[in-house]
């Protein structure tokens, strides 16, 4: 497994966790996936590290799950297959983790996203989910969490579409908190993060605590119907090697198209 798809760098008690595959525009390979889950329950054990960003080497944040990992193509490493997909990306971790957004962020990137406690976003950031193209489901919590974040007639839009939601639009929406420059972007995620390493650790892990098991009230039984679905879906046969190196082609080429259109959402 190369050792630099996934760089991290702690200073002043804020780890910058960068996804790092940038000629793959960030995809989500079975390495990268299990780097990642890795690196940042790491930071959340690391007593010197109070504040979590996660964001991606430019132009792209996360395109979501590697498609040629998914067809099986072995230049990629080892194969990546959705039955082996943990359920949550980031479980137990109680450490603050903020997304840094610095392009376009789809599908599972997008459930990245959604699975950080709260969203920075550059102005040239981009948000799709293209489960629909691909003809399976999400299996990280997008269908409960896009929903909660911009309401489910929005949600809905943007799952049986596919089509991309610009910065401006996903800050109206509330899918995030912030828009920047995007020489800013990160600047101002550390900002934000020395706010929160100046208050009492514990105080912030006991905050967080408390709105994750509130929020577990409400949503976990969707979240936990969702993963069956996804479970129940796979060992149907859906999203097989076969029917993703298909439509492959036809995917990546309407992203294309879509992210050299105009600025304004699609």
């Amino acid at each position: 497994m190369p050792d630099d798809i996934l760089l991290v760098e702690v200073t002043d008690r804020i780890a910058v966790v960068t996804l790092n595959r940038p000629a793959a525009r960030n995809a989500l390979s079975r390495d990268l996936i299990d780097t990642l889950i890795e690196a940042v329950h790491a930071c959340d054990a690391d007593e010197t590290v109070d504040a979590v960003i996660i964001t991606g080497a430019d132009p792209a944040f996360c395109a979501g799950l590697d498609l040629r990992s998914l067809s099986g193509d072995p230049s990629v490493g080892r194969p990546l297959r959705l039955a082996e997909l943990p359920s949550d990306l980031f479980a137990d971790v109680r450490t603050p983790v903020i997304a840094a957004v610095n392009g376009v962020a789809v599908t599972g990137g997008l459930e990245l996203v959604l699975a950080c406690d709260f969203v920075i976003a550059s102005e040239r950031a981009r948000f799709a989910d293209t489960h629909a193209r691909l003809a399976f489901l999400p299996g990280w919590g997008l269908g409960v969490r896009l929903a909660e974040a911009v309401g489910t007639r929005r949600a809905r839009e943007m799952s049986i579409t596919g089509n991309y939601v610009d910065a401006a639009t996903a800050l109206t929406w509330g899918l995030v908190n912030h828009v920047v420059p995007h020489e800013e972007l990160l600047p101002s995620c550390r900002s934000i993060a020395a706010d929160i390493v100046s208050n009492d650790p514990e105080g912030v892990r006991a905050l967080l605590d408390m709105y994750d098991r509130e929020d577990a009230m409400i949503t976990g039984a969707a979240l936990a119907d969702e993963s069956t679905r996804f479970g129940e879906w796979i060992a149907g046969g859906g999203g097989s090697a076969d029917d993703i190196a298909r439509r492959r082609a036809a995917i990546e080429e309407r992203g294309r198209a879509q992210q050299q259109a105009s600025g304004t959402s699609t």
